[in-house]
């Protein structure tokens, strides 16, 4: 029997919808199964991760994972984590820092992918648009102070800030989030993942 989410995905990567509006080839970079227990919504891919084709391949990856507590062996296994972002391809640089990911990803695909994710236990949503998408009730908040309220949120979600090195500032100003968030997190990533051993 054919496997519908192998067949979409198959579909993603051979996208060319935005093609005229990228500075240069497309190349999608999304992973997910079925059978995946976290959800990790980010923006887009950058340079280094359209250059390589492997998501979170960079600092913000390392940072990530730390985040996680996991491995890069569990980060990049599908059956434990979907790694779904608001745009699939790198959509280029402005002077300060990637220009927003292309709408054409939500539009066309991320309402035929995620629903195709019927495991899921934890989502973890980093930055503005992922929010907007997956909490659109909270769109147009200030994201550190959804943050902040991170035990109001529905239960089995995370807004994170982003991992990248740019946002060195805003970590050190929260200290907390390392200090309380991060181990509730970690400890939920553990038992989601621990569900498929």
């Amino acid at each position: 029997m054919p496997d519908p989410l192998a067949a979409l995905l198959a579909e993603i990567a051979d996208c060319r919808i935005c093609a005229a509006h990228l500075p240069h080839q497309p190349r999608p970079v999304v992973r997910a199964s079925a059978g995946a227990r976290i959800l990790i919504a980010g923006q887009a891919p950058g340079r280094k991760v359209h250059e390589s084709g492997v998501p979170w391949d960079d600092a913000s990856g390392d940072r990530l994972r730390q985040w996680l507590g996991v491995d890069k062996d569990v980060f990049y296994d599908s059956r434990h984590i979907a790694l779904v972002p608001m745009g699939f391809c790198y959509p280029g640089s402005a002077a300060s820092g990637d220009l927003p990911p292309r709408p054409e990803c939500m539009q066309h695909w991320h309402g035929r992918l995620l629903p195709q994710l019927g495991q899921l236990r934890l989502r973890i949503i980093i930055g503005q648009y992922a929010l907007r998408y997956h909490l659109p009730d909270l769109a147009g908040r200030p994201l550190t102070g959804i943050v902040t309220g991170w035990r109001d949120l529905p239960a089995g979600t995370f807004v994170l800030p982003h991992p990248s090195p740019r946002n060195q500032g805003w970590f050190k100003r929260h200290p907390w989030f390392e200090q309380d968030l991060i181990p509730v997190l970690q400890d939920q990533v553990r038992q989601a993942t621990l569900a498929i051993r």
